[in-house]
């Protein structure tokens, strides 16, 4: 647990509800409780955010051939601007280190500058874009393409 009481413990099928709240108050086109699911049941990385009791954020993570992705994360809008999502991506990038990724990838709205200074702040260079990746209330909207390099951790090193 950290100083602010954060702390975070694997998704489990009963928490999509509470997740889809959270969802669908920072989203305009937020994901549909079968992908979260789904997303569940195929074993990617789902993870909770908590102070106290309280789901404060969660997160999706793939881990794949030495490669993670943020493929979703979302803190919740009386949560946000607090350093909780910095955390969260520190917490991410420790468990795709411990399975031996050595990038994370993820993409995000132009339009989401929040979002955008959290990544900064936490390391991750912008490499290019993907275009018409996210819907648009008229068309879609690019997306901006983030990554960061996982240093192995030290003990890992020495061994």
């Amino acid at each position: 647990m950290s100083a602010n009481g954060l702390w975070f413990r694997r998704m489990i099928l009963s928490d999509v509800e509470q997740v889809m709240k959270i969802e669908r108050d920072v989203y305009e086109f937020p994901w549909t409780e079968r992908i979260f699911k789904d997303c569940i049941r195929v074993g990617y990385q789902c993870w909770m955010a908590l102070q106290q009791q309280c789901i404060v954020g969660h997160a999706v993570i793939s881990v794949t051939a030495g490669e993670s992705h943020i493929l979703n994360l979302s803190i919740g809008k009386d949560y946000q601007r607090q350093g909780i999502g910095k955390q969260f991506i520190e917490f991410l990038v420790d468990e795709a280190r411990a399975r031996d990724a050595q990038t994370m990838l993820l993409e995000v709205r132009p339009s989401n500058t929040a979002a955008i200074s959290c990544y900064n702040a936490a390391g991750f260079n912008e490499i290019g874009s993907r275009k018409d990746y996210y819907p648009a209330d008229e068309g879609r909207e690019d997306a901006l393409l983030f990554a960061r390099h996982i240093t192995p951790s030290s003990d890992r090193l020495s061994g």
